[in-house]
């Protein structure tokens, strides 16, 4: 029988532009993306990310247009 994504356990991951996402623990993580240290289930990684990524801009954009100023 299949897991429900509430049994799931995943992973909180970010990008190298400061992107946030959630990755399911026992597959590999994608090329780029690196674990913030943060599991459990998907609703707790979520909230994490709402939580911690305050600023939706990728980290590039942010910083050309602190450049700007």
């Amino acid at each position: 029988m299949p897991m429900q994504d509430s049994e799931k356990i995943h992973t909180v991951v970010i990008n190298h532009e400061e992107q946030y996402s959630i990755w399911p623990t026992q597959k590999t993580l994608p090329e780029g993306w690196s674990a913030v240290g943060v599991e459990g289930s998907k609703q707790h990684c979520l909230d994490y990310i709402e939580k911690h990524w305050t600023d939706m801009r990728p980290l590039s954009l942010r910083k050309t247009l602190e450049g700007a100023e």
